[in-house]
C-alpha cells in the first residue's frame, strides 16, 4: 500500500475545533505494534462530542478522531495477529487519547484488537460498533443478574438510537417482551418492526416520580439515556430486577432513594465497553454475529463518507441520527 492515506483531521485554535479531510504520511501515525488498513468506522455519541470539542476529551491536536474501526492487518510486530487478519477495534480511548478510525490507516496496540467473527462482514461490524457492543454487554449484564424472558417486560430507553435499536432486536430475538421509550412516537412502527411490544412516550419516563416506590412494571431495563429517565424507572422495577445503565445522553445525575435497592432488591449495573476485558469483549462480538437479526441491522444502517462527519457529529448530539451510521473511510 501507499505510504499516504486520507483522514479526517481535527485542529484547534482559540479553543475552537475545526475538521478537514487531509492526506497524511504513514510516518505520522502514533506508536503501536499493529498497523491496520481501515475499511469502515462508525459514528457514535462520543464521536459527536469529540468532533465538536465538547468535554475536552481530546488532549492534543492535530488529532484523528473515530472511536471504532474495522479493517485488515497490514503489518504486525505482535504474534497474535498476522498480515491479512480481519480485526475490530472499539474503545480503549482510541479516537480520544490515541488517533482513531476516521482514516484509511491506524496503528494501535495488539491488545486493543479483537478478531472479526466468522460470518460477520466488515460493514456490519461497524453497523454494530461501540453502540452495538454496548447493547450486547447490557443484555449480558441482565442475564448475569437472572433477568430472563419469563421474569417480565424489559424497558429500553433511547429506543431510536443505535444502542437502543440493537438492544431491542437482541432482546426480542431472545424471547423477551420489550417496551421501548422514545421521544419520536411517529417512529413507533419502526420500533414495533424491530420487536418492541409496547411503545412509551419519553414523557412517561421523564417525569420525576411522586413516590420512592411505584407499581412494579419492568423486570429489567437497558438504559441508554440516564438522568431523569433512570431516576423515573428505578421505582418501577420489579422485585429482584436489574437495570443495565450504559448511557448519559439525558444527563449524569440520578435522583433516587435507597428504597428500590433495600426493599425490592433492585440492582443497578454499570456497563462499560471502553475498558471491557478482552474475553468478555470477544464473547459479546461472537454473540452479536450469531444472535442479531441481520436484516434488522441493515434496516437501521446508513452510510456516509469522511467529509459528512462534522455535520453528522452535530446532528447526533441533538438526537438527529436514527439507528446506526457507518463511515466509509474511502469516500
Amino acid at each position: 500500500m501507499s505510504g499516504k492515506f486520507r483522514a479526517l483531521v481535527l485542529d484547534e485554535a482559540d479553543r475552537k475545533v475545526s475538521a478537514s479531510v487531509q492526506e497524511l504520511d504513514e510516518d505520522r501515525l502514533p506508536a503501536g505494534d499493529v498497523t491496520v488498513a481501515i475499511s469502515y468506522s462508525s459514528l457514535n455519541y462520543k464521536d459527536g462530542l469529540i468532533l465538536n470539542g465538547i468535554r475536552r476529551l481530546v488532549r492534543s491536536y492535530p488529532h484523528v478522531p473515530g472511536i471504532d474501526f474495522v479493517g485488515t492487518v497490514e503489518s504486525s510486530a505482535a504474534p497474535e495477529y498476522r498480515p491479512g487478519d480481519k480485526v475490530i477495534l472499539t474503545g480503549w480511548r482510541v479516537g480520544e487519547l490515541h488517533w482513531g478510525g476516521y482514516a484509511g490507516r491506524a496503528r494501535v496496540r495488539a491488545e486493543w484488537l479483537v478478531p472479526l467473527p466468522d460470518g460477520l462482514s466488515e460493514r456490519r461490524a461497524m453497523a454494530f460498533g461501540t453502540a452495538g457492543l454496548t447493547a450486547m454487554l447490557a443484555v449480558m449484564a441482565l442475564e448475569d443478574q437472572g433477568v430472563t424472558p419469563q421474569s417480565g417486560a424489559v424497558l429500553v430507553t433511547g429506543a431510536n438510537g443505535g444502542l437502543g435499536g440493537v438492544a431491542i432486536c437482541l432482546l426480542a430475538a431472545a424471547g423477551y417482551t420489550v417496551h421501548a421509550a422514545t421521544g419520536r412516537p411517529d417512529l413507533s412502527g419502526r420500533l414495533k418492526a424491530m420487536g418492541a411490544a409496547e411503545i412509551l412516550p419519553r414523557s412517561e419516563i421523564d417525569a420525576v416520580p411522586e413516590r420512592p416506590l411505584l407499581s412494579e412494571r419492568w423486570a429489567g431495563a437497558v438504559d441508554a439515556v440516564g438522568g431523569r429517565a433512570l431516576s423515573a424507572m428505578l421505582p418501577r422495577i420489579s422485585y429482584g430486577g436489574a437495570i443495565a445503565a450504559c448511557g448519559n445522553a439525558g444527563g449524569i445525575e440520578v435522583a433516587t432513594t435507597v428504597l428500590p435497592f433495600i426493599l425490592r432488591g433492585v440492582r443497578l449495573i454499570g456497563v462499560d465497553s471502553v475498558m471491557c476485558p478482552v474475553p468478555r469483549r470477544r464473547e459479546a462480538w461472537t454473540r452479536l454475529a450469531a444472535e442479531m437479526p441481520m436484516d434488522a441491522l441493515d434496516g437501521m444502517t446508513t452510510v456516509a463518507g469522511l467529509a459528512a462527519l462534522p455535520e453528522l457529529g452535530a446532528r447526533i448530539l441533538k438526537g438527529g441520527i436514527r439507528g446506526r451510521m457507518v463511515v466509509d473511510v474511502a469516500n
